[in-house]
């Protein structure tokens, strides 16, 4: 179950000062928060190889805790997570002139930078880079390699969708070719010094790898939650690029913008598969949350509805290996925070004009509409009935209580409703 804060919850945001380690901070309890369900969240991220989460509302400091030796201002690396700093700096790149992610990448690799025919290479624009639709083939025994050799075509661009890591770490060259500068001589221009982050791109292996502290990293997220504006500094002024940045880029995979994760749409693919699943990508995280995911679990989670920023940062967790799962089960501690969160109160009607009829042994969805998820929830918020694609789930064996009966539907409308079972 997602908690929804009241929208009347929401402050202006606040940021941090640049060059100082003050952040104010925001107490739980004032958001009604448990210190038992704060305690629960931190002995799942402490078992889990954990060392930084902070997690923000406002801008704010809420929870901030730190495992295992960790400590505030020790460095450790973003993985795939970093490849949103490479989104946001090609869009930097665009907005001041150096490229056009429409360009062929070729253009600021030369010709030849990949195995493929001339006219296959032509067809692959920066964009494609950003999308993950190369076309090229990321099932080669190195899919880091970024040589011509590692290179191979497989698809026309922009006609097959795979998280392959080598067309992508090419776009650092992209930008250093474009703008003149250096990746971090451009980043700590254009990014870091204008929001205080910390934090330097290393090689490792064929990738460059961004190192920071947590708290950079929240600055970061920060930044995103306010759309490319620094209290009052509008980094990025390209605003069609952040929206395309930030929402679906292709057909393909509806839940990948240009290099971040998307939640709330109709599917979506994961690396290594060719196969679209129905659904949210996180299941317990609001719609509108997207997110930076990298290896062995680093992250940050942007929530506009709810003005959140959260990062974990640390080691490959003992109990989800994979780190778009893991999101997930931190989704569902971050969920239970607030105390008595129960059953939420949630409006009997929505947009699309649906309603639930309350049978004898089930429960149906009135509506024209096929929902993505149709769910029950007990009043504890366990997940007692689940369908995708249907309308009706059965309530035969359920004890007698209070339950809520709730339907996501693909454009993000939601529809939930309190009822009681009886009789059983």
């Amino acid at each position: 179950m997602v908690f929804n804060y009241n929208a009347s919850q929401a402050q202006a945001l606040y940021f941090p000062p640049i060059g100082s380690t003050q952040w104010d901070t925001i107490s739980p309890n004032s958001l009604g928060w448990c210190q038992n369900n704060i305690d629960s969240l931190y002995q799942f991220l402490d078992v889990n190889n954990t060392k930084a989460f902070i997690l923000l509302k406002d801008g704010k400091i809420v929870l901030e805790n730190y495992f295992g030796g960790f400590a505030q201002n020790d460095p450790w690396y973003w993985a795939s997570a970093g490849k949103t700093i490479t989104s946001f700096m090609t869009g930097i790149a665009q907005q001041e002139g150096f490229l056009n992610i429409t360009d062929t990448t070729s253009s600021y690799l030369g010709n030849g930078w990949t195995a493929c025919s001339s006219a296959k290479e032509e067809k692959i624009t920066i964009r494609n880079q950003l999308t993950m639709t190369s076309g090229l083939d990321d099932g080669v025994a190195d899919p880091y390699c970024t040589l011509d050799t590692c290179l191979v075509y497989l698809a026309d661009a922009g006609s097959r969708w795979a998280y392959h890591n080598g067309p992508y770490t090419l776009l650092d060259q992209v930008i250093s070719s474009a703008t003149g500068a250096t990746l971090n001589n451009y980043t700590n221009q254009k990014l870091l010094t204008q929001t205080g982050m910390s934090g330097a791109f290393l090689p490792n292996g064929y990738n460059n790898v961004f190192y920071s502290n947590a708290r950079s990293m929240a600055r970061f997220g920060l930044l995103i939650l306010n759309r490319g504006n620094w209290n009052g500094n509008t980094i990025m002024t390209d605003t069609a690029y952040f929206n395309q940045m930030t929402n679906t880029s292709q057909a393909l995979n509806p839940s990948y913008g240009y290099l971040w994760w998307l939640n709330g749409k109709s599917g979506f693919m994961v690396p290594a598969v060719q196969f679209l699943f129905n659904g949210y990508f996180n299941t317990d995280a609001p719609a509108d949350m997207f997110a930076a995911l990298g290896s062995n679990g680093q992250m940050i989670n942007i929530i506009p509805s709810q003005n959140m920023v959260w990062i974990r940062m640390g080691n490959a967790p003992s109990s989800v290996q994979v780190p778009y799962l893991l999101n997930n089960e931190i989704w569902k501690k971050v969920n239970l925070l607030p105390c008595n969160v129960g059953i939420p109160n949630v409006p009997a009607a929505s947009p699309l004009n649906a309603n639930f009829n309350v049978l004898d042994g089930e429960i149906e969805l009135v509506s024209v509409n096929t929902p993505l998820f149709f769910r029950i929830y007990d009043s504890k918020g366990n997940i007692m009935g689940l369908s995708e694609n249907r309308k009706t789930i059965t309530t035969i064996g359920f004890t007698n209580g209070v339950y809520l009966a709730e339907a996501v539907f693909s454009d993000g409308t939601r529809l939930a409703k309190k009822f009681l079972v009886t009789g059983n």
